[in-house]
Order: C-alpha cells, then structure tokens, then sequence
C-alpha cells in the first residue's frame, strides 16, 4: 500500500511537470500564430483570447496523452538509474507488477482524453468556427482600432481614428482615404461617429473636416470644407458555417455513417485507446541500458509515439477515401501497437529470467 501510494505520487508530479511544459508550449504556438493573424488583419484582436482557448480545448487530447506517455517513462526510467528496478526484480516481482499501478494512474487521465476527444474537441472547433465567422462579419468600420490604419473589405476605403471617447460613442481625429470612379478622396476631421437611418444603412459622420478630391499624380485637386459628411458603411452578410466532420457531434457522426464521418470517428476513438496503449508501452520502454546512455529509451520512445500518432491519421484518411473499412481503421493500428507491446513485455521478462538463471 505503502508503495503504490509512493509511486502514484512520483507519477502524478512528474505528469504536473510535463503537462505544464507541453501546455506552455502549445499556448505558445498557438499565441503567435493568431497575433500574426491578427497583425495581418486577418483576425480582429479581441478574438484572439477566445480562439486561443478553443485551439487550447482542441489540442488538449494529445497534450494529455502525452503527458500520461512521458510521465511514467520518465518515472521507470529514474526507478532503473537508481536501481529501484533490481530490488524490485530480486524481491521476485516481475515487470507486469507494474500494469497496475500504471493503470491506476492513467485510466482517470484516459477517460478525460476520450470526453474531450469524443465531445469537447468538437465543441471547440465549432465555437471558432462561429466566432471567426462572426468576427468576419462585421463591417469596416466596427475593425477599426485607434492608432491603425484599417482597409476596407472591398479595398476602396483606409480608415484611421487616433483615439476612441471613453464612452466609446464618439472618435476623435478620424482619416478616410477613399477611390471613387478613378479619383481619389481623402477625408479629415475632428470627430466621428455611426447612426443608423430609418430604413436600417449605418453610416459614417464626420463633423468639422476637410474633403480633398482629385486624381493621383495630377494637380487637380478640389478641397471644401464641411460641418457634417455622412459615408454609407456597406453591410456584410454573416457567411454560412460549412459543416464539417471535425466540428460534427459524435451521434449525428454515427447517424450519418458517410466515409469522412467514419474517418473523424476512427480518429476520435483513437485518441484514447493510444493513451491506454502508450502509458502500458511505456513500461518496457522505460527500461535504461548504461552501455547505451539514457537518452536512447527516450529517443525510442518518441518514436514509437510519432509513428502511432502517424499511423492513426493514415487510418483516418483511409476510412475517409474508403481504402480499408471501418473496423480494420479503427482496430488494425492499435492492435499492432498492442503486439509489440506483448513482444516488448516478453523481451524484458526473458532478458531478466535469463539473467537470474545465470545468477
């Protein structure tokens, strides 16, 4: 009792660990590439915490399988240089003493990957696919941020405000460029703000400005003043939502059992079963040859995950081009994976029998 106690405290630490390197890495990634989206003025920037968060929910599956894998393979891999290994085979105990209490460990961590895979991820991808498409519909000038110059969606108009009222009704400093029939109109003034007519167009106010109009690279130029200049802002229509298997609920997968569907639920079923099939291979992988040096398990070992990992979406992609049926895509990766497991486990337990018949 004692020990298990030990070791489901050395394994859920070490998990601590690797679980915050691996999620402050994925953060990480996922935090430039949406502030490069955002940079580019592809996405608007008050969306990025929100889709950094359903990237995060997304991702969450593999970060956690993961976890589960290198945890206990770091944590064997410590009993084995310290030689915990060879009091633990001499008390007579053999290396499947050990599926215990890995499973103990994983099985909990395991039923998580499965909701999120099966249920969360889904929900995550859909939710930022709704924002984004939200956030694209909005029109030019609800983009605007102060101190930005922002274009248009047609590509006609660069709008500029160098500040926002703090009731956030009004902006101060406003600059509008704009190419009508061939000529171009620049627009200054002191301050602006949207209204809406009767018949539902929103328009652009300016007060107390400057208008000049003419024609690039030549001198005719109009200049006027006004006290009042209303533009039309042109109304975008929100797109509609592509539906697609990685955003679809799992019940509407199997009520609709199309080729791409049965791919995504091959993909979705797997997560969890790798993490079980990986926090059980991680037993005989954890195993440190001296004459090897330390890292040679490790570097195994992220191979073996890499190419589980690869295999499963050739599976997928399989099942969803109609190459291999569903059952084989679904049962052919893990299967194999679980007989170099078997072949692993037995290696172990032979090297170590012979070793004590030589004793």
């Amino acid at each position: 009792m004692i020990f298990k106690r030990s070791v489901q405290r050395e394994f859920s630490n070490t998990a601590a660990g690797v679980f915050v390197a691996l999620f402050a890495i994925l953060i990480t990634t996922q935090l430039i590439r949406l502030l490069g989206q955002a940079a580019g003025g592809k996405l608007a920037s008050e969306g990025v915490l929100a889709l950094l968060g359903f990237g995060a929910l997304n991702y969450m599956p593999v970060v956690l399988s993961l976890t589960v894998f290198v945890s206990i393979l770091l944590t064997l891999s410590r009993c084995y240089r310290d030689s915990e290994m060879m009091v633990w085979f001499s008390a007579g105990l053999p290396l499947t003493a050990w599926i215990s209490p890995v499973l103990r460990f994983a099985l909990p961590i395991v039923f998580v990957v499965a909701l999120l895979s099966l249920f969360l991820s889904p929900w995550a991808l859909q939710k930022s696919a709704e924002l984004r498409e939200k956030l694209a519909s909005r029109d030019d000038v609800s983009q605007v941020s102060p101190g930005n110059f922002r274009e248009s969606s047609n590509a006609e108009r660069v709008f500029f405000v160098e500040a926002i009222a703090d009731d956030a009704s009004r902006v101060k400093n406003v600059f509008v460029s704009s190419v009508q029939h061939g000529r171009l109109g620049v627009m200054v003034a002191a301050e602006g703000f949207t209204e809406a007519a009767p018949n539902g167009d929103r328009f652009l106010v300016l007060l107390s400005g400057r208008r000049y109009e003419g024609v690039a690279g030549t001198p005719d130029y109009r200049e006027s003043e006004f006290s009042r200049y209303a533009i039309r802002i042109e109304q975008k229509e929100a797109p509609d939502i592509t539906a697609s298997p990685k955003t679809t609920r799992l019940h509407r997968l199997l009520r609709e059992p199309t080729l791409a569907n049965l791919g995504e639920v091959v993909w979705r079923i797997g997560l969890p079963l790798s993490a079980l099939v990986l926090a059980l291979l991680a037993i005989p992988l954890s195993f440190v040859n001296p004459r090897a040096g330390r890292s040679m398990n490790l570097i195994l070992a992220l191979l073996i995950y890499v190419t589980y990992s690869n295999l499963t979406s050739i599976a997928q992609a399989m099942v969803a081009q109609g190459k291999v049926s569903f059952a084989v895509g679904l049962v052919a990766v893990h299967a194999m994976m679980v007989v170099l497991l078997l072949v692993l486990f037995w290696q172990r337990i032979a090297v170590y029998a012979w070793f004590r018949m030589r004793r």
